[in-house]
């Protein structure tokens, strides 16, 4: 019998008015979270993607918001694709962890002349890495594996989150991923590209998905 891992608990939706909060935060530190437009309202909270009325407390997302994707890597050779930066929507990337190629990606990541697309690489504290998940529109995973046979958690993680996922293919992928069941496989970067357009674009695919 082959039994399979399953998502922590904590690893769920995250509540409109935490994501509110979530982005806040990150905003004080990472300027891809923070309001593009301040509101008129100077008592109102705005950041990329949400805004509470002063008033009432009501948490709305924005309606010109960018797209929020997350991925979470090791930072090592065996997650390597770099997209192009043209035809891609308005996104926030936000790519966590840690690892011994963190910088030498950064700096590739930095070259890239992005239009709509802006990249941020936080270390995240444990309790706000399932809450960012629970808050975004998709998540991506890299994850090729040293054997080819382990299949990442992280993706089980984003499972939990009721996350869209888009991952790279290797050997046992389908065993996890389902293409066009429960997530969709891609080969390269022009693929992922292809998929990232059809998040933005018709988001009620995506939405059959999670």
């Amino acid at each position: 019998m082959t039994v399979y891992d399953k998502p922590a608990s904590f690893f769920k939706e995250t509540p409109l008015d935490m994501q509110h909060r979530l982005f806040m935060k990150l905003g004080g530190m990472h300027s891809p979270f923070r309001a593009r437009l301040e509101p008129e309202d100077p008592a109102t909270e705005r950041s990329a993607f949400t805004e509470r009325y002063a008033g009432s407390g009501l948490v709305t997302r924005l309606r010109e918001r960018p797209a929020l994707l997350v991925s979470s890597t090791s930072w090592t050779e065996f997650e390597q694709l770099i997209l192009d930066g043209h035809n891609l929507p308005s996104l926030v990337c936000v790519i966590t962890g840690k690892g011994p190629l963190r910088e030498y990606y950064s700096r590739l990541i930095q070259q890239k002349c992005f239009q709509h697309v802006q990249v941020c690489t936080p270390w995240l504290e444990a309790e706000d890495y399932p809450l960012l998940l629970g808050s975004a529109d998709l998540g991506v995973c890299l994850h090729t594996s040293s054997s080819g046979l382990d299949l990442p958690m992280k993706v089980v993680d984003m499972f939990g989150c009721c996350l869209p996922v888009c991952a790279v293919n290797f050997k046992c992928l389908h065993e996890l991923v389902k293409h066009e069941e429960n997530g969709l496989v891609f080969e390269d970067s022009e693929e992922l590209a292809a998929q990232l357009s059809a998040l933005y674009f018709f988001p009620d695919a995506f939405l059959k998905l999670s």
